[in-house]
């Protein structure tokens, strides 16, 4: 475990034998996005070739719709500090379906297919991943596709070029965060769907802490079922989604409160957390949950731990004589994920069932 000081803070960089499978974990979050049946929103027009500037705005809009309803198939990088994964995949959309399978093509083997709002994941060499606790995060996560947040608000866009990446015209959109509160982002968008194709994620210093990039894309309507098929032999573990209500109120957070948030970051999801209690935060591009459960009888390390642009903060507190553990995972700086784990008050202990157990 690498030891590294961000901003005051000393960080511990995760363990390299743990990358696959957090990174295979963070990709269960990513599959299960937001399908919307309404076509009509991917179907955007594109403004009149007479136009020589594109707005960021329309770049950003297109992103979302984009990312579910383009079929296509390929392999990607994913580097996070010096840690860089690739993976194979193949995406469809068809009929109002999402359909996808995601592969690993370095170290241990494994897989995670979609189909509708059904997930199955395979890690053979790993054993069993519950893929209701992986966090929201990375280029691929729902807050991307989230239509509802002003983006302008916390970011400052503007169109920074024309590119190519693997074998297709891009657009370069950049997004300079406007406060030291969240990272910066880049983005390359495919021109014709604004598939994203490559993001990097900075810091404040201009370091790149995460980057994703296709190496090769294939982006075409003929894909056989017979690339969605589960080929991995291993113990899987399946789980049904919840088609997300566009008029469902915020989680809640039951028995405790969180007294500061970054402005521009709101409550979005609440994925499990066993017998403890959990809820997501997005500003509309980047996301980070909290967790909150009663501590465990081993001793857990405190403080921050971080892999590129993700942090990992770890916080115990007492209560009433009862010990809590409070996590904040997401790609959020240091110093912002201890002030939000700071600032997490438990005021009842009661609705924590594992208490006495």
């Amino acid at each position: 475990m690498i030891h590294k000081t961000v901003n005051g803070i000393r960080t511990r960089c995760l363990d390299p034998g743990r990358c696959l499978l957090t990174l295979l974990a963070v990709f269960a979050v990513f599959l299960v996005g937001q399908v919307s049946a309404d076509t009509g929103e991917g179907e955007q027009s594109a403004p009149s070739g007479g136009e020589t500037a594109r707005d960021a705005e329309y770049w950003l809009d297109r992103l979302g719709p984009a990312l579910n309803m383009t079929s296509y198939r390929g392999v990607f990088v994913y580097a996070r500090g010096d840690q860089v994964s690739s993976m194979q995949i193949a995406h469809r959309y068809r009929d109002g379906v999402v359909e996808e399978r995601l592969v690993p093509q370095d170290g241990a083997s494994g897989e995670i297919v979609r189909k509708g709002m059904r997930v199955v994941c395979v890690l053979p060499d790993h054993g069993r991943i519950q893929l209701d606790q992986v966090i929201p995060s990375g280029p691929f996560a729902e807050a991307f596709s989230s239509q509802l947040m002003p983006v302008s608000r916390w970011y400052q866009p503007e169109l920074a070029g024309d590119d190519r990446i693997a074998g297709y015209d891009v657009i370069k959109l950049a997004l300079k965060a406007k406060d030291e509160l969240r990272y910066s982002h880049q983005l390359w968008l495919e021109k014709s769907t604004g598939l994203l194709v490559k993001s990097h994620v900075r810091s404040a210093e201009g370091e790149v802490l995460e980057h994703f990039q296709f190496t090769s894309l294939e982006i075409t309507e003929s894909l056989s079922d017979s690339e969605f098929e589960i080929r991995t032999k291993g113990e899987e573990v399946a789980r049904e989604l919840t088609p997300k209500k566009t008029a469902s109120p915020a989680p809640r957070m039951d028995g405790w409160t969180l007294e500061w948030q970054p402005d521009g970051f709101i409550a979005a999801a609440a994925p499990r957390s066993g017998k403890g209690q959990a809820v997501a935060f997005s500003d509309g591009l980047a996301a980070f949950s909290v967790f909150v459960e009663p501590a465990r009888k081993i001793l857990m390390p405190t403080g921050a731990s971080r892999i590129g642009a993700t942090t990992v903060y770890m916080k115990q507190l007492e209560v009433d004589n009862v010990d809590f553990f409070v996590t904040v995972v997401g790609e959020i700086p240091p110093t912002t994920a201890r002030k939000v784990a700071e600032s997490v008050k438990v005021d009842d202990t009661l609705a924590f069932g594992a208490l006495g157990q």
